[in-house]
């Protein structure tokens, strides 16, 4: 990931380029990074490695969500959409 995807990212979900631990911007990021390693294992099958990161990621993920649905649905609803995930 480079140095401007990442302010792409902090300018996208963030409140400024520099807000880099909201709730947001981490799933932002996590899911980034989710999609990249992703598209590495579909060509690289036996790489366990990555797999058990991908694993954890998907984790962190996860538990940021739920507390973003729990302290604010609004604002999950708008990531959730802009995301592409579930519902």
């Amino acid at each position: 990931m480079t140095k401007n995807k990442k302010k792409e990212i902090f300018k996208n979900y963030g409140k400024s380029v520099l807000d880099t631990g909201s709730s947001k911007v981490q799933i932002a990021l996590f899911t980034y990074r989710i999609n990249h390693l992703n598209n590495h294992l579909e060509k690289n099958k036996k790489d366990f490695n990555t797999e058990r990161a991908l694993i954890k990621l998907v984790g962190k993920r996860k538990k940021l969500l739920k507390y973003i649905e729990k302290n604010d649905l609004k604002s999950y609803k708008d990531i959730i959409k802009h995301l592409g995930l579930r519902k």
